[in-house]
């Protein structure tokens, strides 16, 4: 019997669930998976809904296949997707960099003021 769907494959498939841990997917022939929140980057991941929606079809990097059960266990992590995906996300400090310069402005209009 050939195998359906091969470990450090990319395939595509498509969202079929998000979890505050995990995305939920489904391919071809009755198979399923989990790519979990570890899985989604090396960057802390606050929400999944910034990576993937419900219908989406995303490439999912196979990491183990559970060919009795037709379970995948995925990543995103070493697609081109993921990597997009992480570009357009700030993470870290990112934000509060972005943010920090203008409350300064705002507090030192305060001061002024007075």
């Amino acid at each position: 019997m050939s195998k359906k769907y091969l470990e450090g494959e990319i395939v595509k498939g498509v969202v079929s669930g998000l979890e505050n841990y995990g995305i939920f997917m489904s391919f071809d022939d009755d198979y399923t998976g989990l790519i979990h929140i570890s899985e989604i980057s090396d960057n802390f991941v606050s929400d999944i809904s910034k990576y993937a929606t419900i219908g989406d079809i995303i490439p999912c990097y196979i990491l183990e296949v559970d060919e009795e059960n037709k379970k995948i266990k995925g990543n995103l992590k070493n697609t081109e997707y993921g990597k997009e995906k992480d570009a357009q996300i700030d993470h870290g400090f990112g934000p509060l960099k972005k943010q920090l310069p203008i409350w300064m402005e705002n507090e030192l209009k305060k001061i002024d003021k007075t």
